[in-house]
């Protein structure tokens, strides 16, 4: 897979690194500064929005979920809409890969991007190992 360092898909680990302050924040921050100065754009499956927002609020509450939310709506990031195709390829992913659903549509939108896909998921190692796409590991919690 061709990806070339000009664009990334961000997964739920990566964003909640950046809004949790964890391990990783700071190479989250540094692509936001780059998608901001348009030198990179930055992608996130609505799938892993869903991901994110519903892991904010089970640990912190609903009004947390909104306020990350409003932040991520304000971030240099565009949101991959979920369409059948999406939903078929992610389906196959999931059956061929021992990755959880959310993940497979973080994968799909890498390959539909060409993009490289910011984690730090243990899962994804079989797909990189198969050439499947391209990952760029971030430092576990």
């Amino acid at each position: 897979m061709p990806a070339d360092g000009s664009a990334y898909v961000l997964d739920s680990f990566a964003l909640l690194a950046y809004f949790q302050g964890e391990p990783g924040t700071a190479r989250v921050r540094s692509l936001l500064a780059k998608a901001a100065r348009d030198a990179i754009v930055l992608h996130l499956s609505i799938i892993n929005l869903g991901e994110v927002l519903h892991t904010v609020e089970r640990e912190q509450g609903q009004v947390s979920a909104q306020r990350t939310l409003a932040a991520l709506d304000q971030l240099p990031i565009v949101v991959q809409p979920a369409d059948r195709t999406i939903v078929l390829s992610a389906a196959r992913l999931k059956a061929r890969y021992a990755i959880s659903y959310a993940d497979a549509f973080a994968v799909v939108a890498a390959q539909k991007t060409q993009a490289i896909l910011l984690s730090a998921d243990p899962e994804l190692g079989p797909l990189a190992a198969d050439g499947v796409l391209q990952v760029e590991w971030l430092p576990r919690r």
